[in-house]
């Protein structure tokens, strides 16, 4: 699953994947100019996970 979704990210020019000659096989992952442009996006996502965390905490005591 996770090989299709990174196969995904890499095609939609979200992620470059660099593979390395060597035994055992490396392979590298790094975020395009344009995948760059989600960091915002995923910090909201963060802030408000945390959020969301305090107010469950806050229920439970």
């Amino acid at each position: 699953m996770l090989a299709i979704q990174l196969k995904e990210l890499e095609s939609d020019g979200v992620i470059e994947k660099k593979i390395y000659p060597v035994t055992p096989p490396k392979t590298d992952y790094k975020l395009t100019e344009f995948g760059e442009t989600l960091i915002p996006v995923i910090q909201s996502m963060e802030k408000w996970g945390n959020y969301y965390n305090q107010r469950v905490d806050e229920n439970i005591k």
